[in-house]
């Protein structure tokens, strides 16, 4: 019951079990082009151009940053956590500009504040994490977004620990980019660094007055890559992980079927229905006001006097795992708990009742 990589469906891994075919094998071809059509379908975002690129959430996160940030350029990053605060530093490497601005522990940057930001003017780019993993602080995206449009900026949304877990309408609130990890909710084992870029994006990226300095992550060598697999065709810039994103395709088929909005609604109940669980134990949460708790992971100090490594050790005892801290200011005083993909109402239970066994 980490905040990734989670549970995963058994039909996902009895994917990632197979054995592994030719990267040019017609099925595999069929495969990742229907992966491509289906990230449209999951990030609500129709005129979006997906990528499915070997590694992790940081690569989507530097693939987005690499391709439209150029030295000089004035970056603003809205960050409510470790990853806000990562990004920041991710985006100095390819010389840009950054204004940090960073919300109290627990709680998000006020909208006017990052609006009396924006109306300085000169940004080219703003980026925001929608559920920071090491905080579960949730940013609404859409009020973002909006402010974004209006002050004719680049959009990245970092939605690692929130894509298929959190609604995410990319085209209908102006989103330019959306990135995640397979291991989160989308429910992949890790190895997948996935995302949409608008065709504002894509035209940003194309009208660069200088290289891409990353050559992995250039989008020039990824999108014939794309699109050839998406008309069914074959491509090749670096070899694909043939069993992760076979795997990829199932989850997907998963969660459509599921539907988007009976899967974010049932991220809210599992969410609500944890901490309900937890209420009688007077935990203090880390998000204090309830408006910012994302529904895919929770947050909790350790009560005083606890010793949060025994503390862990012995909720693992009672047959869960769970997370300790990850932001560097409170790392040692608080815990984290997943609860996103296939988790159910049975592993909210028994997750509750080991922490309760623990700390009693």
């Amino acid at each position: 019951m980490i905040p990734g990589p989670i549970e995963f469906a058994p039909e996902v891994m009895e994917k990632m079990g197979q054995p592994t075919i030719s990267l040019l094998a017609p099925a595999f071809i069929e495969s990742f082009g229907r992966c491509l059509e289906m990230m449209r379908e999951v990030w609500q975002s129709s005129t979006g151009q997906p990528f499915i690129v070997a590694g992790s959430g940081t690569l989507a996160m530097d693939m987005a940053g690499a391709n439209l940030v150029e030295a000089g350029d004035n970056v603003l990053v809205v960050s409510s956590g470790y990853f806000g605060e990562r990004y920041a530093e991710l985006l100095k490497r390819y010389g840009a500009n950054v204004t940090l601005l960073k919300a109290e522990i627990g709680n998000v940057v006020p909208l006017e504040k990052v609006e009396n930001e924006l109306a300085k003017g000169g940004f080219k780019l703003m980026t925001f994490t929608h559920v920071d993993t090491s905080t579960g602080v949730l940013v609404e995206p859409k009020p973002m977004a909006e402010l974004a449009l209006k002050y004719n900026v680049l959009s990245i949304l970092d939605g690692v620990c929130s894509v298929a877990g959190e609604e995410i309408k990319q085209d209908e609130w102006g989103i330019d980019v959306v990135i995640t990890a397979s291991q989160k909710a989308v429910g992949v084992p890790p190895g997948l660094a996935l995302m949409v870029a608008s065709q504002k994006a894509m035209a940003a990226w194309k009208n660069r007055k200088s290289p891409v300095s990353n050559y992995y992550s250039d989008w020039g060598n990824w999108l014939s890559i794309m699109q050839t697999h998406e008309a069914r065709g074959i491509s090749y810039f670096g070899t694909p992980p043939v069993n992760l994103i076979q795997a990829l395709e199932v989850s997907l088929e998963l969660i459509l079927k599921e539907g988007l909005e009976n899967r974010f609604a049932r991220h809210q109940k599992l969410a609500a229905s944890f901490r309900e669980n937890l209420s009688g134990l007077n935990l203090k949460f880390v998000t204090e006001n309830e408006a910012v708790r994302a529904n895919t992971l929770s947050t909790f100090y350790f009560p005083e006097g606890v010793n949060g490594p025994d503390f862990l050790k012995r909720v693992g005892d009672n047959g869960v795992v769970i997370a300790g801290g990850l932001l560097t200011e409170i790392k040692t005083q608080y815990f984290r708990v997943g609860h996103m993909g296939i988790v159910n109402e049975e592993h909210i239970e028994r997750t509750a009742n080991a922490i309760e066994k623990a700390l009693s």
